[in-house]
């Protein structure tokens, strides 16, 4: 018979959960070596039940990666036969199509035995700047963009396979930091397990399967409830994803479904993938799409396999949100992100309390720097910048927010300290939010200097840039107005943001983040909070006149 709790011992017992995976997603922050995870938290923890559904993960992952897990972890699980797992097991596997999309999210896993059977799996997924290949977006194919690695065991019964081990080393510019990033990994994977046979222990649980289900079934209640509070219909939308550079615009159609208690986004008529690395993979759009559906409808819930039944998502295969392999991917951020904006508009007739306007962090502005430093050892840094956030019908934008995605700032002090790069201004744009009664987030202004002292790099140094709205503003909503367009400069003049850039010692490049789009006619916003806005530096006087009709 299945074992049964009681709402109190219940919430216990999933307050234990949520304990246990952010205790792994501790570790990562006390030992992985690169700042993209240790300052920008650029990855995600979870554990599923025996099965592989998703059932608890960490309370600051990122989106992409933890909706791409809950679809990719029960694929992986079944790449071996069940009676081939071992206490001591470690699974390895970048796939972009297994999981994240890209082949620098790498993917560490392993079975949790308890009483000589598996009763779990937890995973991690880290997003390593460096994994090799050509670093940048106009890629043609996936082999070019880094080390492909399929389902192998990583460690076997607890002895490390040290020629996955070397194959790695190789195939990266700093080895080092990759391979203390992968330990890292392993040590949260440990962190789980421990803490989980302690509480099956302390609980005397033969099994999770049963605590899985109640919790799972409770959530896809919760969520379906959610769904069921807006008009059943079919609300579509149609938008434009500008190319990077020189390339044509991507055409992103979608329609939003709602019957009853299902939602169901069809992408058929989106445009085709292309040959340059913006095209993403099933696992990344529906994760964007999910994100969408459930900070929309209601954030609170639990995210585990509960949460995602209700949402289907319908995309044809080849379509740039379909990719087949072996398409390049490696900037599929550049378009993925923007899913979660595509569900938001699409749905702003039917719930405009709850969507925002576009947002100048969407995509991420993704900075990939590397060379040789003046001794001639390699180094290569990832920085993630975001922008501002939309504005909504209750609520101003947040400024220079990573959203969708989620991540940290990673402070100036350690990456200079990481790199030879020197930071020469870090600051929010004014007027650069868009205006509304609520006003969009404001972007960020960056400015970094190649040092030309005895301590110079050894030229070049080289930026792949990753990033968008270039061309078009984020838009406003509801009669908001467009926050500000990004910009890039390579020693003041407009740089080209695709491909990748060659700096000598002295360059100076500066990357201009958007601003969010505003809410709402400018000339209905509080008198008062446009003043506090010119006092903040957020707004100059001469727009808080010719915006909102004021004069301060």
């Amino acid at each position: 018979m299945p074992k049964t709790f009681d709402p109190i011992t219940l919430e216990i017992l999933w307050r234990r959960l949520i304990s246990i995976v952010d205790e792994a997603d501790a570790s990562v922050a006390r030992t992985a070596f690169s700042s993209l995870l240790r300052d920008a938290h650029d990855y995600t923890c979870m554990f599923t039940d025996s099965r592989g559904q998703e059932l608890a993960q960490g309370t600051f992952c990122t989106p992409g990666q933890a909706g791409a897990m809950a679809l990719g972890v029960k694929k992986i699980i079944h790449s071996f036969p069940r009676d081939t797992y071992h206490p001591g097991d470690i699974i390895i596997v970048n796939d972009p199509w297994l999981l994240a999309g890209h082949l620098n999210d790498i993917c560490v896993l392993s079975p949790i035995f308890h009483k000589g059977r598996i009763v779990a799996f937890t995973a991690c997924v880290f997003h390593h700047s460096d994994i090799g290949g050509r670093v940048s977006s106009d890629n043609r194919e996936v082999h070019e963009e880094g080390l492909f690695i399929p389902p192998i065991k990583l460690y076997e019964a607890g002895v490390p396979n040290e020629s996955v081990m070397d194959m790695i080393r190789w195939n990266v510019r700093t080895p080092e930091e990759v391979i203390g990033d992968i330990r890292s990994q392993v040590a949260a994977n440990h962190v789980c397990s421990q803490k989980i046979i302690e509480m099956m222990k302390d609980e005397n649980l033969d099994t999770l399967d049963d605590l899985a289900d109640e919790i799972i079934s409770r959530t896809e209640r919760s969520m379906r409830e959610a769904i069921r509070s807006i008009p059943d219909g079919t609300y579509p939308y149609e938008g434009i994803i500008e190319g990077a550079g020189p390339r044509k615009d991507i055409s992103i159609r979608i329609s939003v479904t709602v019957k009853d208690s299902d939602i169901l986004a069809d992408f058929t008529g989106t445009s085709p993938q292309v040959d340059w690395g913006v095209n993403v993979v099933y696992n990344f759009t529906y994760a964007y799409v999910f994100m969408a559906v459930k900070s929309a409808f209601d954030p609170d819930i639990p995210i585990n396999e509960g949460a995602i039944r209700p949402v289907k998502m319908a995309a044809p295969e080849g379509t740039i949100v379909n990719c087949k392999f072996p398409a390049a991917v490696a900037a599929r951020m550049q378009v993925g992100h923007f899913m979660t904006e595509m569900v938001f508009r699409a749905l702003s007739a039917a719930i405009p309390d709850r969507v925002i306007a576009d947002s100048g962090g969407t995509p991420a502005q993704t900075n990939i720097f590397y060379g040789k430093r003046h001794n001639g050892k390699s180094w290569h840094t990832m920085i993630i910048r975001g922008g501002g956030m939309g504005a909504g019908t209750r609520a101003d934008g947040h400024h220079c927010a990573i959203f969708p995605a989620n991540g940290a700032n990673t402070p100036v002090e350690i990456l200079e300290s990481d790199t030879p790069l020197m930071i020469e201004a870090r600051e929010i744009i004014c007027d650069s939010g868009g205006p509304g009664k609520m006003r969009g987030g404001l972007g960020r202004r960056m400015v970094i200097r190649i040092p030309d002292d005895e301590y110079a790099p050894q030229p070049p140094v080289t930026i792949a840039i990753q990033a968008g709205r270039f061309r078009y503003p984020p838009q406003g909503i509801f009669g908001g107005k467009p926050g500000a367009k990004g910009q890039f400069l390579h020693n003041g003049q407009p740089g080209d943001p695709s491909g990748l850039t060659f700096c000598k010692p002295g360059d100076v490049v500066a990357f201009y983040s958007a601003g969010g789009g505003g809410c709402g006619n400018p000339l209905d916003r509080d008198p008062e909070a446009v003043e506090k806005d010119v006092l903040h530096g957020y707004v100059s006087v001469e727009r808080a006149g010719k915006d909102y009709g004021l004069d301060v």
